[in-house]
């Protein structure tokens, strides 16, 4: 749903609009055989009559498209619709449990509403069960068969498991470590346009001593990623700009990206926009804002932010005003209240919906492990 994501624990991915083939789980975990809720009653609700109506109010309450954002609402008509069959609600009652957003988190229940979702033939719910193999969550460990999974689906055309077999090669899970075969599957990713592919291509050409760094070619790869949502491809490119003035497209792009990327979480990018601002590059120096996004980026990143600002707030607190900097303290805080989740990714524009937002949320305990959200209406 957090630092960077790390390549090697990719996004655990849902979509509303997905369906899946199903896959044994050595321990079944049955859902209520009866039909009956998951999800605690709601006793004031409308009543949509076809699962295309509950898909669509779940969908608003999960995006607060038309109503108030509401997540247990959201749970609670996925799950309806999940009951009746549609693998699309299986998978995003998969979302809910992994995440333990809008129900109680349960990974066990989670893998099986991803197992029966991939009844349907989605290449993306078995990306998901491969995912929850690969890492234990909710069934026993077997990168094995997290391996076949997703290889099948990157045969089939899904470019997110194209991307998450080079993981497999680039990181020697299950196979043997082949950093040109993890390339040459990052590259394949891409070009079905999946943007933590094209993120983890252009991650590659950026390093320098590799023999492949290309900045341009790395440049148009993350805008690419940035443009389809990924946070962490908004951090890279900003990031990559800020060192290469250069191949800016247009004044103000790294801000731009780097405030996208801080206000979905990203406490990396709130202590880039933090120095920017003490030290007046790329915009005007502003002691303030400094202290401002650099007490973000703690409450964002806890202990490992906190070390690396410290100081930095100790000596721009000693700058501000007398009384500023418990005021913006305070700023600091209200914000983060009602800004708490780490998306790793997110799309305002909602495809031909705009407006619609489609969303990953990283789930706290691990800070690596995310799930994307599509709704409904995205093709």
């Amino acid at each position: 749903m957090m630092p960077t994501l790390s390549r090697h624990h990719r996004a655990l991915v849902l979509s509303a609009a997905a369906c899946c083939v199903l896959i044994t789980l050595p321990t079944k975990i049955c859902a209520n055989p009866e039909g009956g809720a998951d999800v605690p009653s709601i006793r004031v609700a409308p009543a949509p009559r076809s699962i295309a109506e509950q898909l669509r109010l779940a969908d608003d309450y999960m995006a607060g498209n038309g109503v108030q954002q509401d997540a247990k609402m959201a749970a609670f008509w996925y799950e309806k619709a999940a009951h009746a069959g549609d693998p699309r609600a299986q998978v995003a009652m998969g979302y809910f449990y992994e995440t333990g957003i809008g129900v109680e988190k349960n990974p066990e229940r989670a893998a099986n509403w991803y197992q029966l979702a991939s009844s349907g033939g989605s290449l993306l719910a078995k990306v998901n069960l491969g995912v929850t193999y690969l890492w234990g969550i909710g069934v026993p460990k077997n990168e094995q068969l997290a391996f076949s999974l997703i290889h099948e689906a990157a045969t089939r055309g899904s470019g997110l498991a194209a991307c998450y077999l080079g993981d497999f090669y680039a990181f020697g899970y299950a196979v043997p470590q082949d950093k040109s075969k993890a390339e040459q599957w990052y590259r394949k990713g891409a070009s079905l346009h999946d943007p933590i592919a094209e993120f983890d291509l252009g991650t590659m050409l950026m390093k320098a001593g590799s023999g492949k760094q290309n900045l341009p070619a790395a440049a148009k790869l993350l805008r690419l990623s940035a443009a389809a949502g990924y946070v962490p491809a908004k951090h890279s490119l900003g990031l990559l700009l800020v060192r290469n003035p250069s191949l800016a497209q247009f004044p103000g792009e790294a801000l731009g990206v780097l405030n996208d990327a801080a206000a979905a979480g990203n406490w990396k990018s709130s202590v880039l926009l933090g120095i920017m601002s003490r030290d007046g590059s790329g915009v005007a120096a502003d002691n303030e804002a400094a202290y401002y996004h650099f007490r973000v980026a703690t409450l964002q990143g806890g202990a490992d932010a906190t070390q690396l600002v410290a100081n930095d707030l100790r000596l721009l607190s000693a700058k501000l005003p007398p009384g500023r900097a418990p005021a913006v303290d305070f700023e600091a805080n209200q914000w983060y209240s009602q800004h708490h989740f780490v998306l790793e990714f997110v799309n305002k524009e909602g495809g031909n919906w705009p407006g619609f937002p489609s969303f990953a949320v990283v789930a706290p305990d691990l800070g690596t492990h995310a799930a994307q959200l599509l709704t409904s209406r995205v093709n």
